[in-house]
């Protein structure tokens, strides 16, 4: 396969892609479903930093696989039988020194629209008001995971705290086929995946 992309295409693309925000105090910090442990590391460190009470990591498997992704686990650390990317989220946070009170609990949802969805039902449900929130996600993944949530969100405001992972990163994408595939599949979903939504007026 021959990439060839043109300078100010990767600019705008990697711009869009990859958002990233200053962190502030905030009533949640999100995790979307992951099995990836820095993620969930830079929420503990978030958390222990004093930047939220709580933290809601989110997520039962991905549909397409269909059990939680054991196979990925970015570190033996944390390895070990876990039926749920929750699950295995909460082992992560409780590791590295969240408490178990400070963590809530959403592992019904099989996507990254049903993360955002599910989680903002169980905080509803909870009678948590959400003005301001931390999303903490992969990196390339950062679009999509903030046009999610904001859909569920929609008078909170979100402050996106990612993590590179999977040696994808903003600078250089690119100039390898693997990345540059999931790069260029998370731009083809932020269109495809809110065809049926009204994102202006949720």
């Amino acid at each position: 396969m021959v990439i060839i992309v043109n300078q100010r295409t990767i600019s705008d693309i990697s711009d869009f892609i990859f958002v990233s925000d200053v962190p502030q105090v905030s009533d949640i910090i999100l995790v979307p479903g992951t099995s990836q442990s820095a993620i969930t590391e830079k929420a503990s460190q978030l958390f222990l930093a004093g930047f939220s009470k709580y933290v809601l990591p989110s997520g039962m498997y991905s549909s397409k696989v269909g059990k939680f992704a054991a196979d990925k686990i970015d570190n033996k650390r944390y390895a070990g039988d876990f039926s749920t990317d929750f699950e295995y989220c909460k082992f992560v946070l409780m590791e590295n020194g969240v408490p178990e009170n400070a963590i809530i609990c959403e592992d019904k949802s099989t996507n990254t629209m049903e993360n955002a969805e599910y989680s903002a039902a169980v905080l509803k449900d909870l009678g948590i008001v959400v003005r301001k929130a931390i999303l903490c996600c992969q990196a390339f993944h950062a679009r999509r995971a903030f046009m999610s949530y904001s859909l569920f969100f929609p008078n909170t405001e979100i402050f996106v705290v990612p993590t590179d992972t999977q040696g994808i990163t903003k600078k250089d994408w690119f100039l390898q086929e693997n990345s540059y595939r999931r790069v260029m599949s998370e731009l083809y979903k932020c269109g495809t995946y809110f065809l049926d939504y009204d994102i202006c007026n949720p």
